[in-house]
């Protein structure tokens, strides 16, 4: 029994529609804000002042933290990457925001709920 040629168009038709209408993802990635933050581990672990890269990466991924959706994430991947670095100086993290004149609403900790970031 072969297939109609209305079967097959159907199921084209359909095939484009979803192609057409799947939205594409968009927002903050892991990788990207462990980019941004690369450069602040001297200052994590030892203090002091923050080097210009580190603060330029800090404020660079606030900007891109637009909608509490990209903060949310943000702040997922801040707390995964807290927990698995070894030698943070949880202190320093806390005050990394301000010291390179950004204000987040939450800490940097392995222990943030970013569930209730907005």
């Amino acid at each position: 029994m072969g297939v109609s040629k209305v079967a097959v168009a159907a199921a084209a038709l359909m095939l484009m529609v979803l192609v057409i209408h799947h939205p594409a993802v968009e927002g903050i990635t892991c990788g990207q804000v462990t980019s941004s933050v690369g450069q602040c581990l001297g200052y994590l672990k030892t203090g002091g002042k923050p080097v210009a890269g580190c603060c330029n990466g800090v404020r660079g991924l606030n900007s891109l933290a637009r909608t509490p959706g990209d903060r949310k994430q943000a702040c997922a991947c801040l707390k995964t990457i807290a927990g698995a670095v070894k030698g943070i100086n949880y202190g320093y993290a806390a005050a990394l925001p301000g010291k390179c004149g950004v204000k987040i609403p939450y800490p940097i900790s392995p222990n943030t709920d970013c569930s209730k970031v907005t």
